[in-house]
């Protein structure tokens, strides 16, 4: 299987290594992406927003054979929904890492500072503190030198949506500072922060309790979950294709 991997706000590639190497080890084709403009000067990302990083991702899925699952972490997440609502027919299954699909209109973080024309990563307390458990000294230092700032629409700007097959598209979502019973309760509530996937057919939620960096806190316990929920998709389409 395919898997393309989307990293969060102030994150590339490299974040995904653990990930991708479990992958890999599974028998999995890994694809980890820097989203488009990703640490771009200012004048370069004015005008960028969600649906142009999607639009990026679609590219690379299109040049490739096959299926393909795509995993989104945080601000990721928004761009794994646009994709998914590009090429809903190419995309087995979107797996959320604390994070979920974003509805038309709706923003990622209006809130983040912008700073010079783009958004770098905020000091730590503008976090809650579930968010950054886990988070030790060395790797917030790690995070913070290695971190790429974010194009301000994609933050603050609205998600554009075309397809709604996107709602037949299987999700699983990795919890790290939500309880399921919670996200269970806010989705049969209607609340506006899950409606969009409250919507969709088909969703299994998976508890990685950390903060909301499981891969910087629990690398290896992530990569485990992100494989079986991949596996369980090519399983599922390996158990279809053999003859009854």
């Amino acid at each position: 299987m395919n898997v393309v991997l989307i990293p969060g706000f102030w994150l590339d590639a490299s974040s995904w290594a653990p990930v991708s190497a479990a992958l890999e080890a599974a028998g999995h084709t890994p694809h980890p992406v820097t989203p488009l403009g990703a640490g771009g000067a200012a004048d370069e990302v004015a005008g960028l927003t969600i649906a142009d990083q999607a639009r990026a991702v679609a590219e690379l899925i299109d040049g490739m054979d096959g299926p393909f699952v795509v995993v989104g972490h945080s601000g990721g997440g928004a761009v794994a929904h646009a994709v998914a609502d590009l090429r809903p027919d190419r995309v087995e299954q979107v797996v959320y890492v604390d994070s979920g699909p974003l509805g038309e209109g709706g923003v990622v973080n209006d809130e983040l500072p912008v700073v010079d024309g783009v958004v770098p990563l905020p000091d730590w307390g503008v976090f809650e503190e579930e968010e950054l458990e886990g988070l030790t000294d060395e790797i917030r230092a790690d995070f913070r030198a290695r971190a790429l700032s974010v194009p301000p629409l994609v933050a603050n700007g609205p998600q554009r949506l075309h397809d709604e097959r996107r709602y037949e598209v299987p999700v699983t979502v990795i919890t790290s500072t939500m309880p399921e019973a919670v996200l269970r309760d806010l989705m049969a509530k209607d609340h506006p922060y899950v409606r969009e996937l409250a919507r969709i057919r088909d969703v299994t939620v998976v508890e990685l309790p950390t903060g909301h960096w499981p891969q910087l806190s629990r690398p290896d316990d992530l990569a485990a979950a992100v494989v079986a929920a991949v596996q369980g998709e090519a399983d599922a389409e390996e158990a279809m294709a053999v003859p009854t």
